[in-house]
């Protein structure tokens, strides 16, 4: 069991997913030189947390806007989307204090074209999240792709705490 596996083969649930709703989905790599002006109506980058046990809080995702969105709106859009679809299909809590500079000032969000929205989400830890993470991706899938689908379709979000 790698991250690197566990994300892709999460990312590949993601795409599915999507172009199973009529839209085209690139699914690149961390340094890929597709990043650089990349254009789209969204990059989600998808990561894991930890593996290592830190303490029995660390469970749980994360999801952070890119700090260069040129439309910081539109970034508050789909991290609010993500955060809520997500919880409403995996039920796992957001594990808001461990939200980090290394996520919001993530480098690929820096090659991108600046009119395409960013976000990074940590899909669990791989410690004490390993479960889900491992043998319900599907859950994680959706929670990811729901987030995308309301954030693309405006979807309503207004009942949702900010945090």
């Amino acid at each position: 069991m790698t991250e690197f596996k566990i994300n892709q083969d999460i990312a590949s649930l993601v795409k599915k997913e999507l172009v199973e709703e009529g839209f085209d989905v690139d699914l690149l790599k961390e340094f890929d030189p597709k990043l650089n002006g990349y254009r789209g109506l969204a990059l989600v980058s998808i990561h894991a947390d930890s593996c290592e046990y830190i303490n029995d809080e660390a469970t749980g995702f994360k999801v952070a806007a890119a700090l260069s969105n040129q439309y910081p709106e539109k970034g508050v859009r789909l991290t609010s989307c993500i955060r809520n679809r997500y919880i409403e299909s995996t039920g796992m809590r957001y594990h808001s204090e461990s939200v980090t500079p290394d996520m919001t000032s993530y480098h690929a969000f820096d090659e991108i074209d600046a009119n395409t929205t960013a976000v990074i989400i940590e899909t669990g830890f791989l410690n004490l999240d390993r479960q889900i993470l491992t043998q319900h991706q599907d859950l994680v899938a959706r929670g990811i792709s729901d987030g995308i689908l309301c954030y693309v379709r405006n979807e309503d979000i207004s009942s949702q705490e900010q945090p």
